[in-house]
């Protein structure tokens, strides 16, 4: 029996749910990269990045080439960029309606007094 598509994509946003591999992904939206210009710009150990993508290459979501020593990492898609940027206009808007929602508590309660 196929899975419904509601379980794949809960799966798919599983798979995103860790904050490495969401750092990868926003590393790459600017072009491919070496494996050594992701492990400096984000900090963790090398086990650790290699773990994680492991994960986004399984996945699908990035590919890899080797080219001597140098592996370079960069999205499959340009719908993953696309789903980051989403996301960080989702947040803004959610972020926004939050600092809204806490000055109007600050103004209430700057009036209770």
């Amino acid at each position: 029996m196929p899975v419904p598509l509601y379980q794949a994509k809960a799966e798919f946003f599983r798979m995103l749910g860790h904050p490495v591999r969401i750092r990868v992904l926003e590393l790459l939206q600017d072009g491919p990269m070496p494996v050594r210009d992701l492990l400096a710009a984000i900090e963790v150990e090398p086990s650790g990045l290699s773990q994680q993508l492991a994960v986004l290459r399984r996945s699908g979501i990035v590919t890899s080439t080797r080219t001597g020593s140098t592996v370079v990492y960069e999205l499959a898609g340009g719908d993953v960029a696309e789903l980051m940027r989403a996301a960080r206009r989702i947040l803004t808007e959610m972020l926004a309606g939050q600092h809204g929602l806490l000055e109007e508590l600050r103004d209430a309660e700057a009036g209770a007094k």
